[in-house]
């Protein structure tokens, strides 16, 4: 198998996250709950979101905008299922 650096996964990751998430699912890495993204609790009162099991209120993910970019870490979740259409 031939390795590539990340940016040859780039085209993948664009038609991921180019989807609506609000209906992906995801499993709760602290409690293993499933749930639709939508049905998260999110908190908005800083420069991005941060997303909480609506279970056991762990930490999802958490989205940071600024200076034309966004940070994106998923360290609460154990995958997350979205539907192509």
């Amino acid at each position: 198998m031939e390795k590539l650096d990340g940016n040859a996964a780039a085209g993948m990751f664009s038609e991921v996250f180019a989807l609506e998430v609000s209906g992906a699912r995801g499993c709760c890495s602290n409690c293993g709950d499933i749930n639709a993204l939508g049905e998260a609790h999110a908190y908005l009162d800083a420069p991005g979101a941060v997303i909480r099991c609506p279970s056991c209120e762990s930490v999802l993910l958490v989205l940071v905008r600024g200076d034309g970019r966004y940070w994106l870490g998923a360290q609460g979740m154990t995958w997350i299922e979205m539907r192509s259409h």
